[in-house]
């Protein structure tokens, strides 16, 4: 592992923090790709926590059932996992009304393409065999969840042989797929780009679509392992999206009448929008998108978490957003992306904007001992599989500290194939899973991911008690 500190080094240091009643940080360097140039960024220095370094932390031996929730804290259950609120912690309640932190990874599926096949048959046999062996390679280093994109047919059959099932999650694409119906929509790196990247919320008929659509998650609402739905992927929320559609040329569109009418009825004129004015518009759309896709899914599936659509970008900042969000979604998924740790204000904020906890539901670093070339993608980019590890250590200490997460779900299960022609264009060349493109482990990573998932819940426990002390 390269750190710019030696581990001998950290060994004495953290023994001095420790007398000081300090907290230690390792500096790990990372840097990111600007793949449209095909060149990297300057490498630098992060702060990076892992649980080795929290002073004074004692992990705690603590039971957990056969969904991964700890025996020893019970809450209201609905006898399907539920978001609870227990004093200044947020939880998800299992089945068994045992409190949960769905620790997953996303897209565990066996690769599509020719080489990725030929690669599992020879170190597996075949499809079934390499979802039990799978399956065994995710429990055992701590993991209870699926993301989205995983083979949930392979999962429950993995799981049944096992008797301790994982919880899955379901991925539909309301407004995309009304989009492909209508026409304009069209693949963009990580998501669908749509026509003045504007999405067709206000079309009257999205509504009934969403009804009709929505049909087919009654087949599922009996099903205890069921985590939630996600509704679509990235929507483009973004800060000039009322100038958009202000700006189209086809007057008669719905969004266009949509905003014009908005912004008539406050008495605002074209050229007096503010971010302020844009603001609310986004919380208008966001009102209108998630009422109707809530009301539809909730309609055949009452059971289960509705995970909304998979924020990444600009909303996140903006309050008037989270607050529509708030009113329909039970936990709030976030593909949580640009930081090496995540912001302490942005997390509280969230919560106290929308009254909901969230779940990071992608992040992720690349490594330069892979081989692959990682310019594709988002995330980091580190040296070796080891650092790796050490981010999502980082990461994940600063989402339980913050007491409003329920999750995280690492993108993803296996690397980038460049083999794969269909892939998009964020998903071509990276290092970003725990297993490569021919399901060779990343050891490193996972012990360091092993070690942390495995003590999650000691950890809650230790974030908490600092906090009650510290009042």
């Amino acid at each position: 592992m390269r750190t710019i500190l030696s581990v001998a080094f950290l060994s004495c240091t953290l023994q001095a923090n420790a007398q000081q009643g300090s907290e230690y940080s390792i500096m790990v360097e990372s840097r990111v790709a600007k793949s449209k140039e095909k060149q990297y960024g300057e490498w630098k220095a992060w702060p990076t926590r892992a649980v080795s370094t929290l002073q004074q932390y004692k992990p705690a031996a603590i039971a957990i059932d056969k969904y991964g929730g700890r025996t020893d804290v019970k809450l209201k259950s609905t006898g399907y996992f539920s978001a609870v609120k227990e004093k200044d912690r947020w939880w998800i309640a299992d089945p068994d009304g045992n409190a949960f932190i769905n620790i997953g990874v996303v897209s565990v599926s066996a690769g599509p393409s020719d080489s990725s096949k030929l690669a599992l048959q020879q170190q597996f046999g075949d499809v079934s065999k390499w979802a039990t062996a799978t399956y065994t390679l995710l429990r055992n280093n701590g993991f209870n969840s699926l993301g989205a994109w995983s083979d949930v047919e392979q999962a429950k059959a993995a799981a049944s042989q096992n008797k301790q099932p994982f919880s899955y999650t379901i991925i539909k694409n309301f407004m995309s797929d009304y989009g492909k119906q209508k026409g304009g929509v069209y693949q963009q790196a990580g998501h669908m780009g749509y026509p003045d990247n504007t999405i067709f919320v206000f079309d009257p008929e999205f509504e009934t679509f969403c009804d009709k659509y929505a049909q087919q998650l009654a087949a599922n609402k009996n099903d205890k392992n069921l985590f939630g739905y996600f509704s679509d992927n990235e929507l483009p929320f973004e800060r000039l999206s009322l100038d958009r559609y202000l700006s189209k040329k086809d007057t008669t569109d719905h969004g266009y009448q949509a905003a014009r009418r908005w912004i008539e009825e406050r008495g605002i004129s074209k050229t007096a929008i503010t971010d302020s004015v844009r603001h609310l518009f986004l919380g208008f759309m966001a009102d209108r998108y998630y009422s109707i896709v809530a009301r539809a899914i909730k309609k055949y599936d009452p059971n289960h978490l509705y995970l909304g659509s998979r924020l990444h970008f600009y909303e996140l900042k903006v309050k008037p957003f989270f607050e529509a969000v708030g009113r329909y979604v039970d936990v709030i998924a976030i593909n949580y992306y640009r930081f090496w740790t995540p912001v302490a204000e942005d997390m509280k904020n969230w919560e106290a904007w929308s009254g909901k906890p969230f779940l990071v539901t992608e992040w992720y670093t690349k490594g330069m001992d892979s081989g692959m070339p990682n310019y594709s993608g988002a995330g980091w980019i580190v040296r070796t599989q080891e650092e790796r590890g050490l981010f999502y250590q980082n990461f994940a200490l600063g989402l339980l500290e913050s007491g409003n997460c329920v999750g995280f779900q690492w993108f993803k299960y296996q690397d980038n194939d460049p083999a794969n022609i269909n892939a998009d264009p964020s998903n071509t060349d990276a290092n970003k899973g725990i297993v490569s493109n021919r399901y060779k482990v990343y050891q490193p990573l996972l012990d360091k991911m092993k070690e942390l998932n495995t003590q999650v819940y000691s950890l809650i426990d230790f974030f908490d008690a600092r906090k009650r002390n510290a009042q």
